[in-house]
């Protein structure tokens, strides 16, 4: 986030697009109803009716897959009625006139054909985000997991810099990260292409500074994303495989793809609290110890880093990660030997600028926001105050592309997924807490009741979903929440995982995978 939680509920204006906040993120939700209380204006985009939309303002359901036009339309808009900020453009911008140009052709009229979302709806949003004093944008996963998700984010960062609504407070541009950590893990180099602190592989800088200090030979080669890694077993290029913490059978698009290139691994070795579908497969398995059983750091969705300590002692045989990780090291010949996880620490923030003023003895209490360069630097509030850390803000002319698979005549479903409140992510723990799994037993496809008169599908009916990668029964629950033609279905079940469907085409660039939408058909159960 380029801004901090708390700063949400002083925005006048409040553009959500992606984001189910109050299942997926509910402490953020809940300043985003404090605004309201205050009188901020609330615009929801989302192609599902969430709980945000009782609140909103305006509502956007625009087609699975056509943010960048509904986005562009908005800026079309601004442009048009001069509601940009003309100074912050000139002064803190570049790339400013190509960026424009491609604008011309979003007409409200244009980005309303596209997305399904009424010209005037488009205009009354862009009024509200532009003309406020103070707006900020939060968005999700319902932005990143599509073959267009860099064009998505750089479209909303040029949304922010046309209006000027970055570098303050209650401003900026603001994803939620999916788990507790995974903020935490992308700073320590959890990344194909970045060392710690995003400090590039390819630069000869970066190469030589952990070269000296780990006293290791360090590749120049930007390795693997994790499907480009499956992709890899199952073309035989990679043979063996370590997973900490990740449930892929689960997670990522096309379980069957995914289950038959880790039955090709030589070795399969799997390190995590439970027995997931993932850890089954495995040749062997690390028991790891949970938050509650180690110390160590979370670094959360608002760059806070904050300690976490050990309550009770890990069962049976379970380490903390880092043990593992060295005890593994030590065995292949590279030495680790660090006393504590502080030690760890210390070792970052030599190495990472922007974590250059963090050690344990300075997380007491609420915590430091990186970037915190040295020990008197108090952390950071809210990023790009003066300048951009390019120096410029820059532009991007960027078109609306459609998504990588449409519907047909033999695939006439829109499918997209996500997450319900009571459980989190492949529900790994959750399943594994009697009260929550009892609030939502099993997975529901949610269906527009049109469509559900259409076929001749009651509540809780058992249905046939089927894409161009697999298939899977499961019961229906009839709602307004999706709207004609669109359907959803969770993912944390794995009798009725969702991504059995899903689409493993990438982003050219982040590689992510297209998630959010596939093509399915759908038919009673035999």
């Amino acid at each position: 986030m380029t801004n901090s939680i708390e700063e949400i509920q002083d925005a006048e204006c409040i553009f959500v697009i992606g984001s189910n906040t109050t299942s997926s993120h509910p402490l953020v939700a809940t300043r985003i109803f404090r605004a309201k209380q205050k009188g901020a204006k609330l615009v929801v985009a989302d192609p599902r009716k969430i709980q945000l939309v009782t609140e909103a303002d305006v509502y956007l359901r625009q087609n699975l897959g056509t943010d960048v036009a509904l986005l562009n339309g908005m800026m079309h808009v601004i442009l048009e009625k001069n509601w940009h900020k003309p100074s912050f453009i000139e002064e803190r911008t570049e790339g400013f006139e190509a960026f424009r140009k491609v604008l011309a052709d979003y007409t409200p009229e244009k980005a309303a054909e596209i997305t399904g979302v009424p010209a005037e709806d488009i205009i009354k949003a862009a009024e509200y985000y532009a003309t406020a004093e103070t707006a900020t944008i939060i968005y999700c996963m319902g932005i990143t997991q599509h073959v267009t998700g860099v064009d998505n984010v750089k479209s909303l960062a040029n949304l922010a810099m046309l209006t000027g609504q970055i570098g303050r407070e209650s401003t900026g541009v603001n994803p939620l990260r999916g788990q507790n950590n995974v903020q935490g893990a992308c700073d320590m180099g959890g990344l194909p292409n970045v060392y710690p602190g995003y400090q590039a592989v390819t630069t000869i800088d970066a190469q030589k500074k952990f070269a000296d200090a780990w006293q290791a030979e360090l590749s120049d080669q930007i390795g693997r994303t994790i499907p480009e890694m499956l992709d890899g077993l199952d073309d035989g290029s990679i043979k063996a495989m370590v997973i900490m913490g990740e449930n892929p059978v689960q997670s990522d698009p096309d379980m069957a793809h995914v289950k038959k290139a880790l039955s090709k691994a030589e070795l399969l070795v799997v390190q995590d609290i439970f027995m997931t579908p993932t850890a089954q497969l495995a040749h062997v398995v690390l028991p790891g110890a949970c938050f509650a059983e180690k110390d160590g750091t979370f670094s959360n969705t608002e760059r806070r880093v904050t300690r976490v300590r050990k309550a009770i002692e890990p069962p049976g045989d379970a380490k903390a990660d880092w043990e593992i990780v060295c005890d593994i090291s030590n065995r292949f010949g590279y030495a680790m030997h660090y006393d504590s996880p502080a030690a760890i620490m210390d070792e970052i923030a030599s190495l990472t600028p922007s974590y250059g003023g963090i050690s344990y003895d300075r997380l007491e209490g609420e915590g430091i926001q990186w970037p915190s360069p040295h020990k008197d630097h108090p952390g950071t509030k809210f990023l790009h105050k003066d300048v951009f850390a390019r120096g410029k803000g820059l532009f991007h002319a960027v078109t609306y592309q459609p998504p990588a698979e449409v519907v047909d005549e033999e695939y006439p479903f829109w499918l997209t997924t996500g997450r319900v409140f009571a459980h989190y992510h492949t529900s790994t723990m959750t399943r594994n807490c009697p009260h929550l799994d009892a609030e939502i037993p099993e997975g529901l496809l949610e269906l527009n009741p049109t469509d559900a008169d259409t076929l001749g599908v009651a509540d809780g009916d058992e249905v046939k979903v089927s894409s161009r990668r697999g298939e899977l029964n499961v019961k229906t629950e009839v709602t307004d929440r999706v709207d004609k033609g669109v359907l959803f279905l969770p993912f944390h079940f794995i009798e009725s995982n969702a991504n059995v469907l899903t689409n493993t085409a990438l982003d050219p660039i982040a590689k992510i995978p297209e998630l959010k939408v596939c093509a399915v058909k759908l038919e009673k159960a035999a």
